[in-house]
């Protein structure tokens, strides 16, 4: 490795001088690469150092932008390294004053924008192979918008895993504002140059200061303007809601909204989205937008302003192919607490009218277009082998989310769904976690199994499914002794398949499929002793309110009366105790695959138990076992 260093740092030395042919020729190219992956930190800051009036120019090259990268990731696996920090920040203190005089070209270059995203990564110390701020999946923004994941806001804005460089990333930052006060027209349009701003709101993320110096900017304003109280001038709104249906200016807007401090948001609430949210919302760019205004409102006047606007136009959102502004709208519901029951009311109200049964509603949301699509509606049927729509079962995942008394009807339509399509909901992706998020939902447990007992007979081949496996864990949690049972046999028939498949492993140690096998009598008493220990538990330390009751035991076929110990040393032991059996209660619990609702608290717990008038029955276990 010694000598590979001198070497490569040999060659770029007599590469000096003609920096920019080698790095933007194609074949050579490669060999810098190569180089600069290799020379010592240095030779590395030698070679920038002397290229870096041509840095722009290398960036901007379609090979010369592969080089620039390159140096920048080698640079940044040195910045451990506490006695070469002032050295590497001289070298990218020299490109970014050369950067500086005219960022607008790398800005709006397809090859020099992504040079300088990483930039802007390396000032702020951010891992250059991190995909959390320049390459964000579209799934985790929807995630957080749906509430299915914290909002990066409230959880760490921006892991600091190397050291950066906070007054090399404010002079760049200053330097692209006053390049985009004096080009704005251009840089509010352009797809490279919103990539760029993009990553640099996400970066400054939680700095007031700063993104109150370079929103405003972005959408025509000044900071003294916003902090002053002067309202966003009418034409300088209606210009900014004109923008916002252009793609790039779209995309920008919405990051802004997810980062910009409250002053700033409140302004624009107001001034500039007021009294157009449903324009917005019906088109195809300013759609994404309004889903980002509706993830961030925080305030209850302005949901009320958000209903008023939006609450009686569900249907005619759901025509125009809209759905995510509502999921958005539900979500927003849910967080605030405000609206609860009228969301319900209204996304009910449109997949179907009065005189129609409510049994429709589920499946008519599951399959959006097709159902939408239909010209004669009043005859669509499940349209049997497609694929269930995205945003419908989203949807549906945060219905089931609401309080029990808020969704009677959903819960009627998917407790009204045969097993055919039970069935083939829980195959498909999407349908799956539709029925995960009922099963965890404030339905009773009668209604639960009701839908469980329609899967009875499909649960190996579930279980071999990626998603379909998460399905049958919830089924063997929400499911009394004799349905575990039921499942757990089902799963022996597959069992060796069941080992090779990537959920496999985890779901048979999670149910203790062998030993059921093994020891079935004592595998049912393991199962009831840790419901009865939960019980107890809750009775003692629980609230009146989450106190489940004595004759409705959640697993137990049987009703019995579980005893309260007198002691809490007894029931610490016996908890104890359980924590040595092969499945832990506790580790029913402690198994989430996002994103998926987090398992029902004390309350949920108790109210299912209290509603579970389910008849008892004889016990079957012995029938079940000798079947298998």
């Amino acid at each position: 490795m010694e000598e590979r260093s001198v070497v490569c740092g040999n060659a770029l030395e007599e590469a000096r001088g003609k920096e920019f042919e080698l790095a933007t020729d194609y074949y050579l190219s490669h060999t810098m690469q190569t180089l600069l992956e290799g020379c010592d930190v240095n030779s590395l800051c030698s070679f920038l150092q002397s290229c870096a009036k041509d840095f722009p120019s290398i960036a901007m090259d379609r090979s010369g932008s592969h080089v620039a990268e390159t140096a920048i990731k080698s640079l940044s696996q040195h910045l451990q390294d506490n006695d070469v920090y002032s050295v590497i920040e001289d070298t990218l203190n020299a490109i970014c004053k050369v950067i500086v005089k005219n960022p607008g070209d790398l800005m709006c270059d397809c090859y020099g924008s992504h040079v300088l995203r990483s930039l802007l990564s390396l000032f702020k110390g951010v891992p250059l192979d991190s995909s959390e701020f320049n390459r964000r999946k579209s799934s985790s923004v929807l995630a957080e918008r749906l509430n299915f994941k914290a909002f990066r806001a409230d959880t760490d804005i921006s892991p600091q895993a190397v050291q950066g460089f906070p007054g090399l990333l404010d002079f760049l930052v200053s330097g692209m504002s006053k390049c985009i006060q004096n080009n704005i027209k251009t840089m509010q349009v352009d797809q490279y140059s919103s990539l760029v701003l993009q990553s640099a709101l996400k970066l400054l993320a939680g700095d007031e200061e700063k993104l109150l110096q370079i929103i405003p900017i972005l959408i025509g304003c000044t900071r003294e303007e916003i902090l002053e109280g002067d309202s966003i001038k009418t034409t300088k709104a209606r210009n900014i809601l004109y923008l916002m249906k252009e793609t790039a200016f779209s995309h920008l807007m919405e990051v802004a909204l997810e980062v910009a401090p409250e002053v700033l948001y409140n302004e624009m609430f107001t001034k500039v989205f007021r009294n157009s949210l449903f324009e917005l919302s019906s088109h195809h760019c300013g759609n994404f937008v309004i889903q980002a205004l509706i993830s961030h409102a925080g305030s209850l006047d302005q949901m009320e302003v958000i209903w008023e606007e939006l609450g009686s136009k569900f249907k005619d959102l759901l025509k125009m192919g809209k759905s995510g502004v509502i999921a958005s709208l539900i979500a927003a519901s849910q967080r605030l607490h405000i609206y609860e029951h009228k969301c319900c009311e209204a996304l009910a109200m449109a997949v179907h009218s009065s005189n129609e049964s409510s049994t429709c509603i589920v499946p008519r949301i599951l399959f959006l277009d097709s159902y939408f699509y239909c010209e004669d509606k009043s005859n669509w049927n499940w349209p049997s082998g497609a694929k269930m729509h995205v945003m419908g079962s989203l949807i549906l995942q945060g219905v089931f989310r609401f309080q029990n008394e808020f969704i009677q009807p959903f819960i009627t339509s998917i407790t009204s769904l045969n097993a055919d399509n039970i069935l083939e909901a829980a195959k498909d992706s999407g349908g799956a976690r539709v029925i995960e998020a009922f099963l965890s939902s404030d339905a009773s447990a009668k209604l639960k199994r009701r839908i469980i007992m329609k899967l009875r007979g499909h649960f190996g081949e579930l279980s071999l499914q990626s998603s379909g496996s998460f399905t049958v864990e919830k089924c063997f949690t929400v499911g009394n002794i004799s349905l575990r049972e039921a499942i757990v046999s089902e799963l022996l028939t597959v069992q060796s398949e069941l080992w090779n498949t990537k959920q496999g492993p985890h779901l048979m140690r999670k149910l203790d499929v062998d030993g059921f096998a093994a020891r079935p009598d004592q595998w049912r008493s393991r199962q009831e002793s840790k419901q009865s220990t939960f019980n107890e538990f809750y009775s003692t330390f629980g609230s009146s309110e989450t106190k489940p009751s004595k004759n409705s035991s959640f697993l137990s076929d049987d009703s019995k009366k579980t005893s309260q110990p007198n002691k809490i040393k007894q029931m610490r032991e016996e908890i104890a105790h359980l924590q040595t059996s092969p499945a832990p209660f506790l580790s029913t619990t402690g198994f989430k695959r996002k994103p998926n609702k987090p398992e029902n608290s004390s309350k949920k717990f108790a109210r299912n138990s209290a509603d579970d008038d389910v008849p008892k029955v004889k016990n079957k276990s012995k029938n079940i076992v000798t079947d298998t």
